[in-house]
């Protein structure tokens, strides 16, 4: 029987062993159930339950290597991704899990179970509306973004923070699937729905004006280490029901500009809601919960604005940064930031080899289509336009106008 010494991928009856002898969280005795619950490509997350009384926990270990492929990863990312969640607990409390133990030599961090809540992708499409989503997701984003960033923080500790989060094998992968591939297909992995060839052709790989401002935004991300972020903010990391939201999974953390995770999130409601407007125009349940999508997409542009302001005047000291003009200007290059990320979601969503539910389920291509050049037509107006739109009314109008 191995011990937990040195690396090795655990089953379910490993984790079961492991949560008795190195965690000491169920005693030898104690009758527990474990099962296997990740469903993504470079982790093993198990849930372990007590039978007697039910108390829970997960158990979440990085592989080695990539299971579609077989490509070595580095262990790091879990090292990075238990450190965040730490972070992010003492500058967001009760928005992430607690994590009861890193475990360098297993490379397992084992976290609160919030089996209360539930994915909030999966949620949306069964038409669940959540009042407090905009609320809550702005306020997470700007209590964990704006600390970390220079305005706050003290220089030579924000430093040591970029070096202990640079992530590079995980940043590859937005650089290259999020940031490069979409607008040039230079490794043959964008996956195009039969139909949409020359209208992608068009306006994505022959738009050299379009090319300039991804540009502008891929060399933003790889050089401005302006706070600490999640790194992979979509809806499938943040878990919600009726009392508020749990955020998981910063395996992608690293120090980059803020305005990439307020992307992803706005970027991810837009398939939401596109979802309901093409493939469910006629139910009354889906365009309830579309009304409150369009909601809640405005008002977190907006509220995520109004809250950096507020926050900004309470945390930040230095009379430089305190002038009126440089705090305008620095929010305002946030937010189009912002939108120039969450254009680049949307785009590689769509035509790029990592899929979204939203699309993935419909299999008819008289709807697929042209909700798929919709939501590529708004990824290029949120990418050109991004100094444009100032406000949660005027960014879905955009998407309205492509819709009419």
């Amino acid at each position: 029987m191995k011990d937990f010494s040195s690396f090795f991928l655990m089953t379910r009856e490993d984790v079961k062993r492991y949560a008795v002898e190195v965690l000491r969280r169920f005693r030898p005795e104690e009758e527990t159930e474990c099962e296997e619950i990740g469903d993504g490509n470079i982790n093993y997350v198990f849930r372990i339950r007590s039978l007697e009384d039910g108390h829970s926990l997960i158990v979440k270990q990085a592989d080695r290597l990539l299971r579609s492929s077989g490509r070595p990863l580095d262990l790091n990312r879990n090292r990075i991704e238990a450190a965040a969640l730490k972070l992010e607990a003492e500058l967001a409390p009760g928005f992430v899990p607690e994590v009861y133990y890193y475990d360098e030599a297993m490379s397992a961090t084992s976290m609160e179970d919030v089996s209360e809540y539930r994915n909030l992708r999966k949620e949306l499409a069964e038409n669940r509306v959540y009042s407090h989503l905009s609320e809550n997701l702005s306020r997470f984003m700007v209590d964990t973004l704006l600390p970390t960033t220079d305005l706050v923080l003290d220089a030579e500790e924000k430093k040591k923070r970029v070096r202990f989060y640079t992530n590079p094998e995980l940043c590859k992968i937005t650089e290259d699937l999020v940031l490069t591939e979409p607008y040039h297909n230079y490794k043959g992995r964008n996956i195009v729905t039969p139909g949409n060839t020359d209208f992608v052709e068009r306006f994505l790989y022959a738009d050299e004006s379009l090319h300039t401002e991804v540009a502008l935004l891929r060399l933003n991300f790889m050089n401005n280490p302006q706070a600490l972020l999640h790194g992979d903010l979509h809806s499938g990391s943040v878990f919600a029901n009726g009392s508020g939201i749990k955020v998981l999974d910063p395996e992608f953390a690293f120090y980059g500009p803020m305005g990439y995770d307020i992307g992803n999130v706005i970027g991810n409601l837009f398939f939401s809601w596109a979802n309901k407007v093409f493939i469910h125009p006629d139910e009354p349940a889906a365009q309830a919960a579309s009304d409150a999508l369009e909601q809640t997409v405005a008002e977190i542009f907006d509220l995520t604005k109004e809250k950096l302001s507020r926050r900004f005047d309470e945390l930040v000291t230095l009379p430089l940064y305190r002038t009126e003009g440089f705090r305008s200007r620095w929010i305002a290059d946030v937010a189009a930031d912002s939108l120039g990320y969450a254009g680049t979601e949307i785009i590689r969503r769509t035509v790029g080899d990592s899929k979204v539910s939203e699309l993935e389920s419909v299999k008819d291509p008289a709807l697929r289509i042209p909700l798929e050049r919709a939501l590529i037509k708004l990824g290029i107006a949120l990418i050109k336009d991004r100094f444009g739109i100032r406000s949660g009314c005027e960014l879905t109008e955009r998407f309205r106008l492509i819709l009419a």
